[in-house]
């Protein structure tokens, strides 16, 4: 069922019946295997901050229920590690704003979908209550009409259409966890402050044209930032025997459950000393 931002909604089971958020009480819906999909932006959390399409989200956790007040520390589970999860996947969040949230941007009755926001951020603070919260920002694809205090606006932006590949996500992260994070090059895993790590997925033969290779685990490599950048860019290679070609000594790591397709390295090779 496709529904456009702005709809409006008498409850929270119109909302779910439209497939938007499904719980008819918690705000984060979603969970930690899969990521979240939907937050309801119902007032609850006194250190939520909406701006439009920026929105400020408070975690869930650590209220007690009956005087709504912040008691407890949040933790990094549930609803809360879902968000983080979509972040590292850059998956949409529907998001719903309530009446009793205490925006301009919230409908006066019932709810609205406010439409697709992405997690750009999350962090932990000390709350207006004293008790660290877990914060999220998002960001939508709409028109902006406010921006948090203090903020510098961006350099003007044009708008412009372009065609990219879909990657598969699932191939990425099945790689990501086979090596844990860690870069097949220099074996660094990035610890982020949340307790989480991060990689990234390298593909040895590049996708889209003109090199149309294919996102398979045979065809990537789980590096760091750095080394993802300068193997893409042609400043090291691999040979067929798993050493490093080029500025960098050694051999990559290479896992039993990884098979590297020796094609994909002859023609990044063949790029290699092209450039």
């Amino acid at each position: 069922m496709m529904v456009k931002p702005g709809t409006n909604f008498q409850n929270r089971r119109e909302v779910a019946a439209a497939g938007l958020h499904g719980p008819l009480m918690a705000g984060i819906a979603g969970n930690p295997a899969t990521g979240a999909y939907s937050i309801v932006l119902s007032g609850g959390y006194e250190d939520d901050e909406d701006y439009g399409n920026i929105v400020i989200y408070t975690g869930e956790g650590g209220r007690d229920p009956r005087s709504g007040k912040q008691i407890s520390d949040q933790q990094l589970t549930k609803g809360n590690l879902a968000l983080a999860i979509s972040k590292e996947r850059n998956a949409p969040i529907h998001v719903i704003r309530d009446s009793n949230h205490e925006s301009k941007f919230s409908p006066k009755r019932g709810y609205t979908y406010a439409g697709d926001f992405y997690v750009t951020e999350y962090w932990r603070e000390v709350g207006k209550s004293g008790h660290i919260v877990i914060r999220f920002r998002l960001e939508g694809s709409y028109q902006q009409t406010s921006r948090p205090k203090g903020e510098v606006l961006p350099s003007e932006r044009r708008e412009y259409q372009s065609l990219r590949i879909v990657r598969d996500t699932k191939q990425s992260r099945k790689l990501k966890e086979i090596y844990d994070y860690r870069c097949q090059v220099c074996g660094m895993a990035i610890e982020l402050p949340l307790g989480q790590r991060y990689a990234e997925a390298a593909h040895i033969k590049p996708l889209g044209r003109p090199h149309d290779g294919p996102d398979i685990i045979e065809n990537i490599l789980c590096l760091c930032p750095n080394h993802h950048v300068m193997f893409d860019n042609y400043a090291f290679s691999i040979d067929p025997r798993l050493q490093l070609v080029g500025p960098l000594k050694g051999r990559i790591v290479i896992s039993p459950k990884h098979h590297i397709n020796l094609e994909f390295l002859k023609y990044h090779n063949e790029k290699f000393f092209n450039n």
